[in-house]
């Protein structure tokens, strides 16, 4: 297996792979200002033969790639640096959206009734309930996580009174996978009786769903109709992750993946026509995000008034990192409303520290969406 190479800055991930040929990949880079200066390793170990999709033993750990320095800011030259263009409310033939209590004007519709954001916060726990190492959502037994649940929407209601905290559980229902399996897809799909899970746990906190879908090189026409039985509940919405979207011809954790308007489009026509059949209140489209690259064509994506684009920072590191990777590929390129990612253990690595509420709220926009992994 050949090296390669990351955009500046990218450095430290490791992505545990299917079980039915299991690798991890590990990075190293050093990053000096304005200069790809590293060595970058990978490492590969077996792991047993089982079977495949809906009996299978989840990978032990998904973690992301790290953020850019912040010094990489001023690397004009670079395709994760450039500036882009904000999607303008002029992308959606609706009316012109009212000033949030902060004066900031959110692109796209007007919220319609029964529409979640930007009346309250969503406080999301992420993870898959079958995985220890892909998230807090599986990390602890049910109550235990559900209690520190409870415990980040009282930190965040002390952080702003004024927006109601809305919990939530997000959940990988759609799993990026290093080896082709069945179809070649590189993805594995989790079962019915999960999401059922997922569903059952929520109900204990009144708390939203996310299904969430890393698609590998399969797609997202392929991978959403499936889930459609569980969309069309009124509390259960979307993630879809650009990261392990590879198109054709990419393996995930090899490179970053990326979608295009085309396909966040897709998605948001799939839950609009979901929310007009079944008389629902708007849905919710979480997008991850951390480089440039990873959303092409932002300029192009539809805004819908049945659903509630949310442009997702979902890259670890430094609280300066995490805020610059904020302001360049978030705040600039918002689409429509924003979300930040806090990660339990990777943001603490090399000395570092969470960022608190507080901190998090001082970003311009407000993230309404938050999402613990």
């Amino acid at each position: 297996m050949n090296p390669f190479l990351l955009p500046a800055g990218k450095a430290s991930k490791s992505l545990a792979l299917n079980n039915l040929t299991c690798f991890r990949l590990n990075k190293s880079l050093k990053y000096t200002p304005g200069i790809l200066a590293a060595a970058l390793f990978l490492s590969t170990s077996s792991c047993t033969q089982e079977k495949e999709a809906h009996s299978a033993t989840l990978p032990d750990s998904t973690e992301r790639y790290e953020l850019p320095a912040a010094a990489d800011s001023a690397v004009t030259a670079s395709e994760d640096t450039m500036t882009v263009q904000v999607a303008s409310p002029e992308q959606a033939d609706a009316p012109a959206p009212a000033a949030t209590p902060d004066s900031y004007v959110y692109p796209g519709p007007a919220p319609l009734p029964g529409a979640i954001l930007p009346q309250k916060r969503i406080l999301a726990y992420y993870g898959n309930p079958l995985s220890k190492r892909m998230g807090i959502l599986g990390e602890y037994p049910v109550e235990e996580m559900l209690r520190r649940l409870d415990e980040e929407v009282a930190n965040w209601t002390k952080a702003d009174s004024l927006t109601p905290v809305q919990p939530a559980l997000h959940a990988i229902v759609v799993t990026a996978q290093g080896h082709p399996g069945r179809g070649d897809k590189y993805r594995l799909r989790m079962t019915d009786k999960m999401i059922e899970d997922v569903l059952e746990m929520a109900s204990q906190r009144d708390a939203l769903v996310f299904l969430d879908v890393q698609v590998g090189r399969s797609t997202l026409p392929e991978e959403l109709p499936r889930l459609t039985q569980f969309l069309k509940l009124p509390n259960v919405h979307l993630g879809i992750d650009a990261e392990f979207a590879m198109k054709e011809d990419g393996v995930p954790g090899k490179k970053i993946g990326s979608f295009d308007a085309e396909d966040i489009n897709y998605a948001t026509e799939l839950l609009a026509n979901i929310a007009k059949e079944y008389n629902l209140p708007p849905k919710l489209l979480i997008v991850h995000r951390f480089t440039q690259r990873m959303i092409q064509n932002s300029q192009d994506i539809k805004l819908r008034p049945e659903v509630q684009v949310v442009m997702h920072m979902d890259g670890w590191g430094s609280p300066a990192l995490k805020k610059d990777t904020y302001r360049r590929f978030i705040a600039k390129e918002p689409v429509q409303y924003t979300g930040f990612k806090v990660f339990y253990k990777n943001d603490t690595r090399n000395n570092t520290r969470l960022m608190t509420p507080e901190e998090i709220l001082q970003l311009n926009p407000k993230p309404l969406y938050i999402q613990y992994q």
